[in-house]
């Protein structure tokens, strides 16, 4: 992996190997609700100048970074919540970088989003544990992906998407000496 590559997947890209087993969906439920925790630590202590630090050239600030956490995990959330109650629903992409650029997502205190994701994963988190095993078969159609993303898989990406984005504020922080 080159050294754009190593900033912009610092723990890799989500490939899962072989079937999901139940042990570890549970893993990766057990991640989506440590998130906001975690998310707390990587932030704890920086000032408002270090959070508007993109964490790569070109990439987001740190601030933009915990907002769109936010409003990715609350689709992603809606979107389980679909595949549990609707048959094979198309989901409605939206355009994540425009979402960074708008007012709360690039100026708008961290706490309003770190309370967000708290809140909500605490609830995604109880959502997750109440489902069967079969309920993670079920799944919704993303037309970004051009086929139906299962709730199994799905589980693994957030594990994966909230641990990729921490890890960009903690890199940015070794790197930085913050």
């Amino acid at each position: 992996m080159n050294e754009l590559e190593q900033l912009r997947f610092p723990i890799g890209h989500y490939e899962p190997s072989g079937t999901i087993t139940q042990e570890q969906r549970k893993q990766w439920i057990e991640e989506i609700g440590q998130l906001p925790a975690e998310l707390y630590t990587a932030v704890d202590g920086l000032s408002e100048e270090q959070l508007d630090t993109p964490y790569r050239d070109g990439g987001w600030t740190l601030r933009q970074v915990v907002h769109h956490i936010a409003d990715s995990h609350m689709n992603s959330y809606t979107r389980f919540k679909l595949a549990v109650t609707e048959d094979s629903p198309t989901v409605k992409p939206y355009y994540e970088d425009r979402w960074a650029e708008l007012a709360d997502g690039a100026h708008a205190p961290i706490r309003l989003s770190l309370s967000l994701i708290e809140a909500l994963h605490e609830r995604w988190f109880i959502f997750l544990q109440s489902l069967q095993p079969e309920q993670f078969e079920r799944g919704f159609i993303h037309p970004e992906h051009g086929r139906t993303m299962t709730l199994g898989y799905v589980t693994g990406m957030y594990a994966w998407h909230g641990k990729h984005h921490v890890a960009h504020i903690t890199s940015l922080r070794e790197r930085k000496g913050w």
